[in-house]
């Protein structure tokens, strides 16, 4: 018999992408979600699909990702966000894993393909996006700096070849507004953490940025899509150090002495 999965979903408002989530990974042992109390449909599509619903106060991605782990009750976990699916070579290659044994492994990654604005990105810096998301929950756990975390594991790790799917974004707008919250959180980190304000960094990497994703990863390839993605990641780049910036100017103007009446 092989190990069982816990497939473990963070939602928030998410009723128009759950159900897409929850049919990819219906084949798994049990489905746990955490929502951050949804005011739209989303606890009611997701209560189709498992009684193992639960509400927590968001606490990060960080946060929030250990905590559903621990409500899981298989030997594996596998971590999924609301808006991905598990594509079906990639349920079939876990299924031909699981069925023969994992062996020596407690965790496997996998690339993440993005679908944008009507294509499948297949370069740049969006391809491939290989996360570490199934492993054995007493071997791993989630770490990281927000928005960015990372399953990090005590053992060797298998990548497998075919990808979960991921729907980013809506449209253009939805793409400027995630990057507009990312930047926000980063900058408040990297300012929190006493990163110093450099002209050289507002200056010269939002430029170095375009040109690793647009050129040295092949973002050219994808065509228009590939163009505009490296001109928003550059721009979000951007946006994220002209923040630190304002955080330093503020944290003058706060300490600054007021003029004598």
């Amino acid at each position: 018999m092989r190990d069982k999965i816990s497939a473990c979903i963070i939602t928030f408002n998410e009723q128009a992408r759950i159900r897409r989530c929850l049919e990819s990974v219906k084949w798994c042992d049990e489905i746990i979600i955490m929502d951050s109390f949804s005011t739209d449909n989303t606890i009611e599509i997701c209560k189709e699909y498992t009684e193992k619903v639960y509400q927590h106060e968001w606490l990060g991605y960080v946060g929030q990702r250990n905590l559903i782990r621990e409500k899981a009750s298989c030997n594996w976990v596998l971590f999924m966000d609301s808006d991905e699916e598990v594509s079906p070579g990639l349920k079939q290659e876990i299924l031909t894993e699981f069925e023969y044994g994992t062996g020596e492994y407690v965790g496997y990654s996998f690339p993440r393909q993005v679908y944008y604005i009507g294509k499948w990105i297949t370069h740049g810096e969006w391809y491939p996006d290989v996360k570490l998301r199934l492993f054995k929950k007493e071997y791993g756990r989630t770490e990281g700096q927000e928005p960015h975390d990372q399953v990090v594991t005590n053992g060797p790790v298998k990548k497998l070849q075919r990808p979960i799917w991921h729907y980013t974004h809506n449209d253009i707008h939805d793409h400027v507004n995630t990057l507009n919250k990312f930047s926000s959180i980063t900058a408040q980190q990297r300012f929190a953490g006493e990163t110093a304000f450099l002209w050289s960094d507002l200056i010269f990497r939002p430029f170095l940025r375009f040109l690793k994703g647009y050129l040295l990863k092949g973002g050219i390839m994808d065509g228009s899509h590939g163009f505009i993605i490296a001109v928003l990641n550059s721009f979000g780049a951007f946006v994220k150090y002209a923040k630190i910036w304002e955080l330093s100017q503020r944290q003058k103007s706060d300490y600054k002495e007021l003029p004598d009446k």
